[in-house]
């Protein structure tokens, strides 16, 4: 009989990839309880786009409030990663016309996890490297 090996205490978490179409009907108060109950469910969230800048202070403040509150959360980590730089000029117009139309910033992706799973992010222009804590 084989031994099984012990790996030590190992969280489980996922990974959800959240759609702009799921936050686009929505205001900012339902965006920020959406973004947060999936993100106290130990998920990894991955958003297409970018949340706005008021939404994202709020969040941060919420879960600020939270820490001590809610058993064993301890925050989020949060980065946003935009390709806005790539491109010539007629393709920044065409993306400007299409986030003044509502459509988000969708040449962006959001990523926000729980602190207890998710010990980093660091971000270049270019890409995002996600240090997980085990």
């Amino acid at each position: 009989m084989a031994k099984k090996k012990s790996l030590g205490k190992i969280r489980g978490f996922s990974i959800q990839f959240l759609p702009y179409s799921e936050l686009s009907g929505m205001d900012s108060t339902q965006r920020i309880k959406k973004i947060l109950n999936i993100v106290l469910g130990n998920v990894i969230l991955i958003i297409q786009g970018k949340i706005e800048s008021h939404e994202e202070s709020r969040l941060i403040e919420d879960t600020m409030a939270m820490i001590g509150h809610v058993k064993g959360f301890k925050g989020i980590e949060l980065a946003v990663i935009s390709g806005d730089n790539d491109g010539g000029f007629f393709v920044r117009i065409r993306r400007g016309l299409i986030n003044a139309m509502g459509g988000g910033n969708l040449g962006a992706l959001t990523i926000i996890g729980p602190a207890t799973i998710v010990k980093e992010i660091k971000k270049n222009p270019k890409k995002i490297e996600l240090l997980l804590d085990r």
